[in-house]
């Protein structure tokens, strides 16, 4: 049997700390993995408060752990999300607290598909899912504006492209530019300044002052250089505006999250200029058509209402009109006749039961019995009827009435 070699009695033993072999383990890692690649798929996301991510990337073979700390994941542009396959550009290096050699990751990128459309595609759900794009609260753009604003670079040639349509359409448009940023860092909230300031702009000034339409955009140009068109920051100020807003962004195959929040979409800015104002000879020609067709319209309604008089004129009516008038008056006083008849009957109906009343009356008098040799009695001084002697004074006088007549007497004594 082989014997086993005692490596506790080598004198040149090198005994390390944890810490030490950690240290020395990490320094052939950064030397040997100084920037790398890696495919895989995200799993185990975390995302913690401090804004730091920490997740893993697997395949079918193996699991590395990941860290991208917030300096760097602040700058992706789309979500990340588990089950995302993706390419990490980083360093690998020791978590010496745990002796875990982990991966750290300064660049993400979806696999298959670009980051910026990654994050259009996840925007644009987000959104839908909102409702920011339904049809429903979209709000219609104005047929002929008196003032268009617009949102767009100054010196990009949009602003050219829109002044030229209104000039040979219709000159009579008054156009205000708010300046912005079109493309780079900050183009997307001077955009999204400008619509907020255009809408602060239209609640302090009269009706007739007011901004009628909106066209925010700029030309064609890469997803890149269109991006800020595609921030959410800009597509909620678009969606808050109480003024209409036409989005002109780049060309006819460019589609932005601003052309789906919009009230309109135009695929360049002049053609959104020609769909906020015709042209001035269409609309003096619409007019002309309209006044022609106004006119044939009064000239019909004259030629009805002639055809009206003259068939009335023919009329019987109109021919016999004192046959007519000897006719209603016969009516009415066939009226009068039925009235008169119907007012005595009723008359002497009540009559006879006033009568009945009267006699039923009669006989319930209380002075009905004076006929038969009775008399009333009352205290002269309070007028009560008297039906005994109490409360009589010597020397009061009393009324007495009899069936005809009456006399006053003076109280001497009671029996």
């Amino acid at each position: 049997m082989e014997k086993v070699q005692d490596v506790s009695s080598k004198q040149d033993k090198r005994i390390f700390t944890v810490g030490e072999l950690t240290q020395n383990i990490r320094a052939v890692l950064e030397r040997g993995f100084p920037e790398v690649w890696v495919e895989g798929e995200i799993s185990n996301l975390t995302k913690h408060t401090s804004g730091h991510m920490y997740f893993s990337l697997k395949d079918k073979n193996a699991v590395l752990s990941c860290v991208m700390f917030r300096s760097a994941n602040q700058a992706l542009k789309f979500k990340v999300e588990g089950g995302m396959h993706v390419i990490c550009f980083g360093r690998i290096s020791v978590y010496d607290k745990r002796g875990q050699y982990q991966l750290y990751t300064e660049v993400m990128e979806p696999k298959g598909i670009g980051t910026l459309q990654m994050a259009f595609e996840q925007l644009k759900k987000k959104l839908q899912a909102e409702g920011l794009f339904d049809e429903s609260r979209k709000k219609a753009i104005p047929y002929l504006p008196t003032r268009i604003g617009v949102v767009t670079s100054p010196t990009g040639a949009a602003i050219r492209d829109i002044l030229n349509v209104v000039k040979r359409r219709f000159q009579n448009v008054e156009v205000i530019l708010n300046p912005v940023k079109v493309q780079g860092e900050g183009a997307k909230e001077e955009i999204a300044r400008a619509i907020e300031e255009f809408n602060e702009f239209n609640r302090t000034v009269t009706t007739e002052e007011r901004v009628n339409v909106l066209i925010v955009g700029r030309g064609g140009g890469s997803l890149e250089d269109l991006w800020a068109f595609n921030e959410e920051i800009v597509a909620r100020a678009i969606f808050s505006s109480g003024v209409p807003i036409i989005s002109a962004v780049g060309h006819e195959v460019d589609w932005t999250i601003a052309d789906f929040v919009s009230d309109k979409r135009a695929a360049t800015p002049s053609a959104a200029a020609e769909l906020v104002i015709p042209r001035k000879e269409e609309l003096l020609g619409r007019l002309e058509e309209l006044t022609d067709r106004l006119d044939g319209a009064v000239v019909d309604k004259i030629n009805f209402l002639e055809e009206e008089l003259k068939a009335l004129s023919e009329s019987y009516i109109l021919r016999q009109p004192v046959n007519l008038i000897e006719q209603y008056q016969q009516r009415i006083d066939e009226f009068m006749r039925n009235i008169e008849l119907r007012a005595g009957h009723i008359l002497d109906l009540k009559k006879a039961a006033f009568s009945t009343a009267d006699g039923k009356l009669e006989m319930l008098s209380p002075f009905k019995v004076l006929s038969r040799g009775y008399s009333i009695t009352t205290h002269i001084g309070t007028n009560k009827v008297l039906k005994d002697t109490k409360g009589l004074r010597k020397g009061d006088r009393i009324r007495t009435r009899l069936d005809k007549g009456s006399f006053i007497s003076e109280f001497k004594d009671k029996e």
